[in-house]
């Protein structure tokens, strides 16, 4: 694990450690997205009903086959899908904190058949799988946390099975062209579909207004250092949440080989990063 890693790590190590202490946290994030927040999953991000639903409809995936959770946090959102799908699911963090919690939470969602479900410590670039293995992946707010995103796309690619499906959400500003194409290729992922999430936005606007009206709550409740780089955040982003468009990206990986990949059995590399807001 890179030095940079290492320092995101602990830092969500010291947030999810907190959050598990407390339930303001959730209780924010239940007020920000009213009716459209999935109690069970308690995702930290902007995972709500709509984007399950979205997810379930386009990664198309059949009983049995292997989903990824890629930046999994608490597990969630992979042990929903999982149980949602039929499907396995193996999830990875930065955050061994997190890995724990969701390593815990299995049974919740699968009863008895927790060994549908593994998760463990990994990196975005590095994640350790094996070539061509999963149907499907699923990568909800974590890919603008990583140190590469075109690495990191190019290495979620290479995990595919051919067909498979890869549903990242993504942030850009309003009226930017995208530039992911030239990373897709690189990856060899080619956009299948792009949905709008025209509420997201607003939704983050409403809670890093709670967390800055609660911030002492915060402070009480998570300690100093995990409330202090939430309040960061929500003042470093509010500003410019006007501008924002959230999409929901769905990449296919060729059911086709390309060249020289079955030999080498992994992706082309990465040629540029793409730095556009999460």
């Amino acid at each position: 694990m890179t030095p940079a890693a290492m320092a995101r790590s602990a830092h969500y190590d010291s947030f999810h450690a907190a959050r598990a202490r407390t339930g303001l946290v959730t209780r924010l994030y239940a007020e920000a997205m009213g009716e459209d927040y999935p109690g069970e999953v308690g995702a930290s991000s902007s995972c709500d009903w709509p984007l399950l639903g979205l997810l379930t409809a386009r990664l198309r995936m059949e009983p049995g086959q292997l989903l990824v959770d890629a930046g999994c946090g608490a597990g969630g959102v992979g042990l929903w899908l999982a149980r949602a799908l039929a499907v396995r699911v193996h999830g990875f963090d930065l955050s061994p904190v997190a890995v724990g919690q969701a390593t815990a939470r299995r049974a919740r969602f699968l009863g008895s058949d927790v060994s549908r479900a593994c998760f463990r410590v990994a990196e975005l670039e590095r994640t350790g799988l094996p070539d061509g293995r999963a149907h499907g992946i699923v990568c909800v707010d974590a890919l603008g946390r990583a140190e590469d995103r075109g690495a990191a796309l190019a290495e979620l690619g290479r995990a595919l099975v051919p067909g498979g499906r890869l549903a990242v959400t993504r942030a850009l500003r309003r009226g930017a062209d995208p530039a992911w194409q030239e990373q897709l290729a690189s990856a060899g992922l080619e956009q299948e579909r792009l949905d709008e999430r025209p509420a997201e936005p607003a939704m983050w606007g409403r809670l890093y207004r709670l967390w800055i009206a609660h911030a002492d709550g915060l402070r009480h409740e998570l300690g100093d250092g995990p409330a202090e780089r939430m309040l960061a955040e929500a003042h470093q982003v509010l500003p410019g949440l006007a501008g924002r468009r959230a999409v929901l990206l769905t990449l296919r990986r060729s059911p086709r080989p390309q060249s020289g990949e079955a030999a080498a059995g992994r992706m082309p590399p990465v040629a540029t990063t793409e730095r556009t807001p999460q």
